[in-house]
């Protein structure tokens, strides 16, 4: 059984939390939120805490689940390991290379293993279009995007986030891994752009952004980011692969709303398209949806820890991700590109 503390009880940490408790490889032992927080039925059993430091050493869990705002989650990941914990931590893994470094750097010294919350790894549909798309052969177009046109409750949380975070790291970091899961060549170049579109943020902050990655074997890549209740919902899911031989794309219902978070992680169907050849149309109709994609991800890291998976190239993966999407960040303040 292993012994679970949850930190930060947001959408993905409620989440995560549910799969835990559904699962009988964990127990949780403590929930912990700055702030007040209304749980589902399933969770409000579970001794809830504001400290998570406090809460981190008095119940000594053999794991931990970190879920909370980006600039806490290297910190408290690396006081997790040090404190004996595996640890489960949402994306990005850090605001700094450097951190996302010394995060792997303490699994390494430690021998304790470390998942980052890159949710699209978990998902069939997506693990299907990067087989289709390295099949085609590159070098590969990468032309991605999610804009998310948000109000109410959900603004309030992308004003929040963006205290620290613009939406091109924050998003960027699991189609930039997408991208160089599907390349397999290193990036070498980064160029980003970005606009403030509401006086509701602080002035040094964007909340659209986009920038373009160069990969060693010419393959480029273009990923695009809006958060706010201005953005347009017109093309806000753009998910296309093209390569020499044809194209991988996501195809999505007239339907589909960027507002509705399952909508970030369908698929709905693949289109794949070979040059001479007519086109194939794979349903994706009954993929998992967002909770059972927190399942998904959780088992993989119960497998890790009572099998004692190497997870070191997925901890380097994290961290490659994350610099090109700081480096866009460093792109759009700087006006400059950047070489990694």
């Amino acid at each position: 059984m292993i012994r679970i503390l949850v930190a930060g009880l947001g959408t993905m940490g409620r989440s995560h939390a549910l799969a835990y408790h559904h699962d009988p490889r964990f127990t949780i032992v403590g929930l912990v939120n700055r702030s007040p927080v209304d749980l589902p039925p399933d969770l409000q059993g579970y001794p809830l805490s504001a400290d998570f430091t406090e809460a981190l050493h008095r119940l000594r869990p053999d794991a931990v689940c970190i879920a909370t705002y980006s600039d806490s989650h290297a910190a408290y990941a690396i006081a997790a390991m040090d404190a004996g914990a595996h640890v489960f931590v949402e994306k990005p893994l850090a605001t700094t290379v450097a951190d996302a470094q010394a995060v792997a750097d303490t699994a390494a010294r430690t021998g304790r293993k470390v998942v980052v919350g890159y949710i699209l790894r978990h998902h069939p549909s997506w693990q299907r279009l990067i087989a289709e798309a390295r099949a085609l052969g590159g070098p590969y177009v990468f032309r991605l995007n999610l804009n998310q046109q948000s109000s109410g409750p959900t603004w309030e949380v992308h004003k929040q986030l963006m205290q620290t975070t613009p939406p091109i790291v924050d998003c960027g970091v699991h189609y930039v891994d997408v991208m160089c899961q599907i390349t397999d060549a290193p990036p070498v170049e980064v160029r980003g752009m970005g606009l403030r579109l509401s006086p509701e943020i602080a002035p040094s902050m964007y909340n659209y952004g986009h920038f373009q990655v160069l990969f060693a074997d010419g393959s480029l890549g273009w990923y695009e980011a809006g958060w706010g209740p201005m953005m347009s919902d017109t093309a806000f899911f753009v998910k296309d692969v093209v390569s020499p031989n044809g194209a991988v794309s996501i195809r999505m219902p007239d339907t589909a709303r960027s507002d509705d978070h399952d909508t970030h992680t369908k698929t709905s169907a693949l289109r794949i398209h070979r040059v001479g050849h007519p086109d194939q149309d794979l349903n994706m109709a009954d993929e998992p949806g967002h909770q059972a994609l927190c399942d998904r991800e959780q088992a993989f890291f119960a497998d890790a820890i009572l099998n004692d998976t190497d997870l070191a190239r997925h901890l380097q993966d994290a961290v490659r991700s994350l610099a090109v999407c700081l480096a866009a960040d460093e792109s759009v303040r700087s006006g400059q590109p950047v070489r990694l």
